[in-house]
């Protein structure tokens, strides 16, 4: 089914020749998991007639690459939400998390499960990990069924910034060209996050905490209430 998703303005990140510029009232056409189209609203809407349209407020841009996913994930209890009241809702680490205990192999897997989705929420459709594998058997498993793309670690940086770890991919300083983790190519696999701030300038100062949408191979699975 041909979808449209439409935005204030679509920044392509270096999709195609002569399209490194933002895309007022942009528009990307999706079929399937792939992109047929990257261009004005007007333009998507005359060239797929039927197609579903999603508006979205913000900027749309192709889908963020997050470095640190074995880190995040098995260094790193994500709570449940029925424990929020008493551990919170962001990631525990350190000694934070050396006082949960053994959590063993029945609180692992959920812990796993839930930071994969969590990532989701930040916009991230690929994550790195030397390789392009993980040997980790939960990780290969919850990332494997959550259809994120798993990519190698050339020009990684070597450690987290800041004080904790953090799920947000522009906490690594990056701007946008050096988060995301591919162009919106035509004929590419539609990774795609929406955004609600105003330009990319905004989205660099307030993060991918702002994401109100996540795509990932044409399908919505992440979307803000």
């Amino acid at each position: 089914m041909l979808t449209i998703h439409a935005a204030p303005l679509v920044l392509p990140a270096g999709s195609a020749p002569g399209m490194d510029e933002p895309v007022v009232d942009g528009a990307v056409v999706v079929d399937g998991d792939r992109i047929t189209a990257v261009e004005p609203y007007e333009d998507a809407v005359d060239s797929a007639p039927g197609a579903r349209v999603r508006r979205w407020p913000g900027v749309l841009t192709p889908g963020l690459r997050q470095w640190h996913p074995l880190w995040l994930l098995r260094h790193c209890y994500h709570p449940d939400p029925r424990e929020a009241d008493e551990l919170g809702e962001q990631p525990l680490w350190g000694e934070r998390l050396a006082a949960l205990g053994d959590l063993g192999e029945t609180r692992w897997p959920g812990s796993v499960r839930r930071g994969v989705q969590r990532m989701l929420r930040y916009g991230t459709t690929a994550v790195a990990s030397p390789g392009a594998r993980f040997r980790d058997p939960l990780v290969a498993t919850a990332v494997a069924r959550s259809g994120l793309t798993v990519v190698g670690t050339t020009d990684a940086p070597g450690t987290l910034l800041g004080e904790r770890p953090g799920l947000d991919p522009f906490a690594e300083g990056y701007d946008l060209r050096g988060t995301v983790h591919g162009p919106l190519t035509v004929g590419g696999r539609a990774d795609l996050a929406v955004f609600d701030v105003p330009d990319e300038t905004a989205l660099r100062e307030r993060g991918a905490v702002t994401c109100v949408a996540t795509v990932l191979a044409g399908r919505l699975v992440y979307r803000a209430r």
